[in-house]
């Protein structure tokens, strides 16, 4: 088959919910400008911006900083400057091999590179954490990582000056967010899903996902025909979250039904932005590290609360 597109080169990829045939060029250019797209279309990141990607080593977050990386090129009036921040979760025999990759990426561009870890913003890294965690809470590693994450992603952010966090989740981790949101019951997080940026932390900054739109084999695609280094084995972890059938379970629909994750993305945009129009706690600080919270005492120091009581009681 030939390219849909430019009529011109052999087709590399078939996209079924459209029913297009796409050469390498096309496909690749297919994915960039979508990101650019979406930055466009929510405001993600304004003239003169310093953004801070949360580049992990894995096929996402390289290939949302190779795609900024270009779009910053070809618009140098722009003024935005671009540095990836990583975030070292302390996982014994995974993360040293993506640190590496991220360092010699980052190198190769030409971007700024920052690396904070757990342990030095917690005094836990995961796999403490995984020992510590009380088993009569049911605390899930997921949980656990995600809560951290988000915040080592927010302070490394800041310490490099940052005014808009980048991150690359794509379409199939919205929508699985989503769903663990509606089965947890937590439906004012539902409101957070939407992709319009808002300020937040200590020095206002915006958080935006320029790959919401995208699926996610389609960036591990594109990460490949760019033939962009990542690291494919899985977080030792990650089994423990129910995200994991989820992500299956939208595989196997979208499958059998092409289009069906855009079909449920846009139906989730219209909860989410209604959600988040819903006057809620705004402008609460958590009573213990001070920073933004919908409590009185934020996530991550509950946390870290419930593992030092823990680590105390094995004491």
């Amino acid at each position: 088959m030939f390219c849909s597109k430019c009529q011109k080169a052999e087709s590399v990829y078939h996209r079924a919910y459209s029913g297009e045939y796409l050469c390498k060029k096309c496909f690749m250019r297919s994915i960039e400008d979508k990101a650019a797209k979406t930055i466009s279309k929510y405001s993600m990141i304004g003239y003169g911006d310093r953004v801070a990607v949360g580049v992990s080593g894995g096929k996402d977050s390289l290939s949302l900083l190779y795609v900024l990386k270009a779009l910053f090129e070809q618009h140098p009036n722009n003024g935005n400057e671009l540095v990836a921040v990583t975030i070292d979760e302390g996982i014994k025999g995974y993360r040293d091999e993506s640190l590496r990759i991220v360092r010699d990426f980052c190198a190769q561009l030409g971007v700024e590179s920052k690396v904070l870890s757990y342990k030095s913003l917690f005094g836990v890294d995961m796999d403490e954490a995984m020992v510590l965690r009380p088993s009569e809470k049911k605390i899930s590693s997921c949980s656990i990582c995600g809560t951290f994450r988000r915040r080592a992603i927010d302070i490394a952010a800041e310490t490099v000056g940052a005014d808009v966090v980048a991150t690359a989740h794509n379409m199939d981790d919205q929508l699985q967010t989503f769903m663990i949101n509606l089965l947890a019951g937590d439906v004012e997080r539902i409101g957070w899903i939407y992709p319009e940026p808002v300020q937040y932390a200590n020095n206002r900054m915006k958080k935006v996902k320029p790959f919401i739109e995208i699926y996610e084999y389609e960036i591990a695609f594109y990460a490949l025909q760019r033939e962009i280094p990542f690291q494919s084995e899985e977080c030792p972890y990650m089994n423990e979250s129910i995200r994991t059938d989820l992500r299956e379970f939208f595989n196997r629909m979208e499958k059998a039904h092409p289009g069906i994750k855009h079909n449920a993305y846009n139906s989730m945009m219209k909860v989410s932005k209604t959600l988040r129009n819903i006057p809620g706690d705004q402008g609460k600080k958590c009573s213990v590290c001070g920073r933004d919270s919908t409590g009185d005492v934020c996530s991550v120091c509950k946390t870290v609360s419930v593992l030092t009581s823990s680590s105390n009681k094995q004491i």
